[in-house]
């Protein structure tokens, strides 16, 4: 059984349809990626997930469970961080991080420690003088305290800085290890990349790639930056695109089914240097949100 099995979700608000058929589905100790621009689906869909959403068509079960009808049996086992904490102002980091913990029938204080020392936040300021990335980190603490089967993170390293950003990775590593799942939702495509077993890619509500980063990869460009001994020509060559000389070097991409033809040429003109990249999830991103509206907000 799946940890989480999204099938056919569809999401109404009146006529307009904010959802179209979305399929998603996370394994024990997996991590999905899912991305897409702002307004297309991401925070609508975890909020179906968390239950604060009712599906208009489809199933949701999260441990075999409908995340409508048993959102508060689901809860007692998900741990959730919203791209933007609202805390109590009067109330202390510590306090809050206790409090959220608390509702989840207590923590253990060791690791409650260990995690603030981490993020290397101050818990004894009231929550309305922290930043927020600072209210981002007592949301993050509160969530790795617990121990949860499933966590949904949408945008959780908003407002933190690079060195907080590394103390989260390493935390959703060490919750994978242990066999749990993560749903991460997150603009960083590099965090993405590198903490992600499969990614799904949703826009205008439907999701329009799903599978892991090398599936998804075939759908972009390899980057050759090469220097030959005799000068280098491309004419008459398909599967060639954006040829830019700089200096002594040539770089262009390549579609994947013409390489094995392209470096056959190349090795025609004696090569001296030759560099290739895979394509990252940003180029299959942009590629698939070319012309799109990015606009608005989900």
């Amino acid at each position: 059984m799946s940890v989480l099995d999204v099938k056919k979700l569809t999401k109404k608000f009146g006529a307009f349809t904010a959802l179209h058929d979305v399929n998603l589905k996370i394994e024990a100790g997996e991590v999905l990626g899912f991305i897409g621009p702002n307004g297309a689906g991401k925070t609508t869909t975890i909020r179906t997930l968390l239950g604060i959403y009712q599906a208009t068509a489809g199933a949701v079960t999260i441990f075999g469970q409908d995340a409508w009808q048993d959102a508060v049996a689901i809860h007692k086992r998900l741990a959730y961080v919203p791209g933007d904490v609202t805390l109590w102002p009067n109330l202390t980091g510590g306090e809050v991080i206790d409090l959220l913990t608390h509702l989840r029938g207590g923590s253990d204080k060791t690791r409650r420690d260990a995690l603030i020392s981490r993020f290397k936040l101050d818990p004894t300021k009231k929550c309305r003088t922290y930043s927020k990335g600072n209210r981002q980190k007592i949301a993050l603490i509160a969530a790795f305290t617990t121990d949860a089967d499933l966590y949904l993170f949408d945008e959780p390293t908003s407002g933190l800085d690079p060195l907080m950003e590394q103390v989260f990775h390493d935390c959703v590593l060490e919750v994978k290890a242990a066999g749990k799942s993560v749903l991460l939702s997150s603009h960083i495509l590099s965090e993405v990349e590198k903490l992600c077993d499969r990614v799904a890619i949703i826009r205008e509500g439907k999701i329009i790639e799903n599978g892991t980063l090398a599936e998804l990869r075939h759908l972009t460009r390899m980057h050759l930056k090469v220097k030959t001994k005799t000068p280098l020509s491309l004419d008459g060559l398909t599967g060639i695109h954006e040829v830019e000389i700089q200096d002594d070097h040539t770089t262009f991409q390549v579609d994947r089914d013409d390489l094995g033809l392209i470096l056959s040429h190349l090795a025609t003109f004696d090569i001296i240097d030759l560099q290739s990249s895979p394509p990252s999830l940003e180029t299959l991103f942009m590629a698939h949100y070319q012309g799109g509206d990015a606009s608005c907000c989900n």
